[in-house]
């Protein structure tokens, strides 16, 4: 009988119940293709955005920059349909070459009166003599129309659109480096030239 208890105390002892141990976590094999598939499409989206962008980028049409001999051209013309309205026809004549002045030679027309900018022309070195005496009789004929209610003819009035045309051809091109093309008589307004500015 106390072989029996011995042995039962003995298995006792070695039967001790010990606590629980936590979960062994098992990797899983294929976590490494979760975290890749994860890039790829991290790094396909941000190849589309950029893709998508630079299209854009690329379809927007280019600014086309018209020279400002052609602009005053094309307002001169647009004049001509004012003939029977002599003070219209005169303030957009007038206004054309102020403002083709300004965008060509920098020069501040369009918010002078005709004396100051008569006055700050004869410092310019952009026009002739010449030209700058034939700009300001040409200023001074559309004031009067403008301002002292002058009624010129309408061949007065076709001499100064030709005057205007005339000052515009002779001034487009840069005199030293590519002087402009003689004017025919035949034909006084020669198709517009595109030139780099």
């Amino acid at each position: 009988m106390t072989n029996v208890s011995s042995t039962a105390a003995a298995v006792g002892a070695t039967n001790d119940i010990r606590s629980a141990k936590p979960p062994v976590e098992i990797p899983v094999a294929w976590a490494w293709v979760w975290w890749v598939l994860l890039a790829l499409l991290l790094l396909s989206a941000v190849l589309y955005g950029w893709r998508r962008w630079r299209r854009k980028r690329q379809e927007l049409p280019p600014v086309i920059v018209v020279p400002p001999h052609v602009r005053a051209r094309e307002r001169l013309e647009q004049a001509l349909r004012y003939l029977s309205e002599p003070n219209r026809f005169c303030t957009q004549v007038a206004d054309t070459i102020r403002v083709y002045l300004e965008e060509r030679f920098h020069l501040r027309a369009p918010e002078r009166t005709t004396e100051e900018f008569l006055v700050e022309l004869q410092t310019s070195q952009h026009l002739t003599r010449d030209q700058k005496q034939t700009l300001g009789e040409f200023l001074q004929s559309c004031d009067l129309v403008k301002f002292a209610r002058f009624e010129p003819t309408e061949e007065v009035l076709r001499q100064l659109h030709e005057a205007a045309l005339r000052l515009v051809h002779e001034t487009q091109f840069d005199p030293l480096s590519n002087p402009a093309p003689p004017v025919s008589p035949a034909n006084p307004n020669p198709p517009p030239v595109l030139v780099n500015q």
